[in-house]
């Protein structure tokens, strides 16, 4: 039976630099940060629902490239907040590459804002405000039936 969404691991060119967005941004726990037997730097980071691994060779990683839509692959990590707004704001002030601004959802049926920013490496990243009523979690404003 499953239990829980458990982690999802990806790999950055520069520890130090990833550690600064995820965890003094974005605001995820770092639980546990250490070097491997192979010289690589390896880091849980608590997403409040899962576990984001970061693993950062020892002679560097390439910048990450998206995904085409006709390929299958991850297209994006999505964080969930309490107000994009304001998280946009504050990542925008750091100098965060933005992809989009916030708006309203495509699909107001489980989220109500998002926008979408890139991590040091280029890897895309969803921040999200659950529609009101998903879970007993999300914003007190109405859904937005948005057609974007």
């Amino acid at each position: 039976m499953l239990k829980s969404f458990e982690h999802v691991g990806m790999t950055v060119s520069d520890m130090d630099r990833t550690v600064g967005f995820y965890r003094d941004l974005l605001g995820l726990s770092l639980e546990l940060r250490k070097t491997t037997v192979d010289g690589s730097d390896l880091a849980f980071f608590d997403a409040g629902g899962g576990m984001l691994e970061i693993m950062a060779p020892r002679g560097g990683a390439k910048r990450a490239a998206d995904v085409p839509d006709d390929t299958a692959g991850l297209r994006h990590l999505t964080f969930l907040f309490d107000d994009v707004d304001t998280i946009f704001a504050k990542l925008e002030r750091a100098g965060v590459q933005i992809k989009e601004r916030p708006r309203p959802a495509v699909h107001s049926e489980v989220l109500y804002r998002v926008a979408f920013v890139r991590d040091p490496d280029g890897i895309l990243v969803e921040l999200a405000e659950r529609t009101r009523g998903r879970n007993g979690q999300g914003t007190t404003q109405s859904p937005v039936n948005a057609s974007l």
